[in-house]
């Protein structure tokens, strides 16, 4: 890789209380930013944001959007005030269309809490262009990882492409006051890792036949596809966790990065 080159990232965001919670995960998403390349733009791919076919926000000035209710009144007092990314979400319908995934645009579409909430931590400033990019939840892994292999080249270009999700996100197993996962969690979260580290992008993709956990940690698992687009953004390169923790449970914060940190930064958390 170039210098210029940034590396892909998923990331685990957890509950939308994650800028208030004190736990390893909201420590670690606090340090990133200075542990990464600065980027041009950020190309964030959202669990939140569901269409039928890929759209990517053309807005100008994106609205931080709080998508959940019922969470103290200081969580909706919070906006992540970043500038848009029209250049880029036009660069990024420009590479899916060319790999025959078709790709329209959405003017008026903000930020909804998983992009906004971690990248309150890593990106405090609101300083760095931001777009966002929605996922298809019928059309499944290998789908999204066709879209992130269609957007590596962006990472050459000064984009950090983000994904964000969850490595293991079971809500009907959410327990607050649960200290230790279960060992179906820890199980899913384990052969995440090692399948990750084997460069085993197949096993991956079918990972609700080839692991019994699979749908338990993920019983609608639009909160994984993120991953598979960084899963294809970072084909060809080993990743390796950034991050690993529970909390609540049932939510693996579990992160992972392809590509190069900053040299002196790369140690995981």
């Amino acid at each position: 890789m170039t210098d210029k080159t940034l590396p892909v990232l998923f990331l685990s965001h957890g509950s939308p209380m994650l800028p208030f919670e004190e736990i390893p995960a909201r420590d670690f998403m606090a340090g990133l930013g200075a542990r990464l390349p600065r980027p041009e733009a950020i190309l964030c791919v959202s669990a939140h944001w569901e269409t039928s076919a890929p759209a990517v926000s053309t807005a100008p000035e994106p609205e931080t959007i709080h998508d959940f209710h019922g969470f103290p009144e200081a969580l909706y007092r919070l906006a992540y005030k970043a500038p848009g990314a029209p250049a880029l979400a036009e660069r990024t319908q420009a590479l899916l269309n060319a790999a025959g995934l078709s790709t329209s645009t959405d003017p008026s579409r903000g930020l909804d809490h998983g992009a906004w909430n971690p990248l309150l931590l890593i990106y405090p400033g609101a300083d760095i262009p931001v777009t966002q990019l929605s996922i298809q939840h019928p059309a499944g892994p290998g789908h999204h990882f066709a879209m992130g292999r269609a957007l590596k080249p962006l990472r050459r270009e000064g984009v950090l492409i983000l994904a964000s999700g969850g490595a293991v996100h079971n809500l009907r197993q959410f327990g607050v006051d649960r200290e230790t996962p279960a060992d179906w969690a820890t199980g899913f979260d384990d052969w995440l890792a090692d399948r990750i580290a084997a460069q085993d992008a197949a096993s991956l993709i079918e990972y609700r036949r080839l692991k019994p956990e699979g749908r338990q940690a993920h019983p609608r698992d639009e909160h994984f596809l993120p991953f598979f687009v960084a899963l294809g953004a970072g084909e060809g390169e080993a990743g390796r966790p950034i991050h690993r923790s529970f909390a609540h449970g049932s939510l693996s914060m579990a992160s992972y990065a392809w590509g190069d940190l900053r040299p002196d930064q790369a140690r995981a958390a």
